[in-house]
C-alpha cells in the first residue's frame, strides 16, 4: 500500500483580455476498490461559477465559467491518494468466453475501432498472429512487449488528437499513443481495452517525502474475466505507483482539462508533482 500527494498545476496566458470561457475538469482521482482518496481540492482562478458532476464514464468532473475579463486562468489540483497493487488473478477467461453474445453485448463500447485507435494492418497482423497461439492474457502482454519494442517513447511529437496509424508510422509518441495502439490492436483480436487516464509516480527509488517531477500518465485496461491495468509505455503491470482519475474508451472521451475560450492562448504552462508520503 502506498499513499502519494499528487499537484497538478495549469496556467494559461492569454494574448488579450478574454472576456469569457467554459471548462471542464477531470483530475480527481477515482474511488476504487484498489484505491482510496484520502484528500482531493481543485482551486481554480478566476472563476464566476463552478459545479460539480459525475459523466458517462463515471468521471468526477468540475465544470466552470469565466464570465469575467481575465488575462490568465489556473487550475490547480491536489489530492492525497492510498493506492494497493492489483490482486493476483485468480480467473482468466478463453477466446470462446470473448467471442460469446454475452460479452460482445456487455462490452460492446470496449470493442469498437475510431480513427484515433485503428490500428495499421501491420500491428493488426501481429495481434492476430499471437492471439492464434496465445491464450487472451499472454496475447495481450506480447502485444503491449511488441509495441514497447517498436516505438520511442519521445515527448513532443505528437498531440492528444494524434491517431494510433500516426504514432506508428513514425515509430514515436507518447503515453496516449502506446495506449491508444495497444486499445485497438486489443479490439482488433476481440479483447474488450479501455483508456486509462491517471498519474504514475516515475521513481521508484524515491525517498518516502521526496518530492520528484511526474505528468498526466495514461495505460490501458482489458477485460479477460475481469479488468487488468497494463502500462504499455513502460511496459509493466499496474501497480501501487499509478493513480486512476478516469477511465473510457479513448482520450477524447476523459480529457484532463477542455473548454471553449473566446480568445487565443499565449503560453501554456503545466506542472505536476507527486510525493510518496507513505
Amino acid at each position: 500500500m502506498t499513499q502519494l500527494r499528487i499537484e497538478h498545476r495549469t496556467h494559461f496566458d492569454y494574448k488579450a483580455p478574454i472576456v469569457s470561457s467554459y471548462n471542464e475538469a477531470r483530475l480527481t482521482p477515482a474511488w476504487l476498490p484498489r484505491q482510496r482518496v484520502l484528500e482531493s481540492t481543485i482551486d481554480i482562478s478566476p472563476v464566476t461559477w463552478r459545479s460539480t458532476y459525475r459523466d458517462y464514464w463515471e468521471a468526477s468532473v468540475v465544470f466552470f465559467e469565466v464570465l469575467q475579463a481575465h488575462e490568465s486562468l489556473t487550475v490547480a489540483s491536489s489530492s492525497l491518494v492510498e493506492v494497493i497493487g492489483q490482486p493476483a488473478r485468480a480467473e482468466r477467461t478463453s477466446w470462446d468466453t470473448l467471442s460469446g453474445p454475452r460479452f460482445q453485448d456487455l462490452l460492446s463500447e470496449y470493442l469498437g475501432l475510431s480513427r484515433v485507435t485503428d490500428p495499421t494492418e501491420e500491428v493488426a497482423d501481429f495481434a492476430r498472429e499471437a492471439a492464434g497461439r496465445l491464450d487472451p492474457d499472454a496475447a495481450a502482454r506480447e502485444i503491449c512487449q511488441f509495441l514497447y519494442d517498436e516505438i520511442k517513447y519521445v515527448p513532443g511529437s505528437t498531440t492528444v488528437h494524434t491517431p494510433a496509424s500516426e504514432a506508428w508510422a513514425a515509430r514515436s509518441g507518447v503515453c496516449q499513443d502506446f495506449a491508444h495502439l495497444a486499445i485497438g490492436a486489443l479490439r482488433t483480436i476481440g479483447i474488450p481495452a479501455r483508456y486509462v487516464s491517471g498519474y504514475l509516480h516515475p521513481k521508484r527509488t524515491a525517498a518516502i517525502g521526496e518530492t520528484v517531477t511526474g505528468e498526466s500518465h495514461a495505460w490501458v485496461e482489458w477485460w479477460t474475466g475481469d479488468w487488468y491495468g497494463f502500462d504499455p509505455t513502460n511496459d509493466r503491470e499496474v501497480g501501487d505507483h499509478h493513480v486512476i482519475v478516469a477511465r473510457a474508451r479513448e482520450y477524447r472521451d476523459i480529457p484532463p482539462l477542455t473548454g471553449v475560450v473566446a480568445g487565443s492562448t499565449e503560453s501554456l504552462d503545466v506542472s505536476v508533482n507527486i510525493t510518496q508520503v507513505e
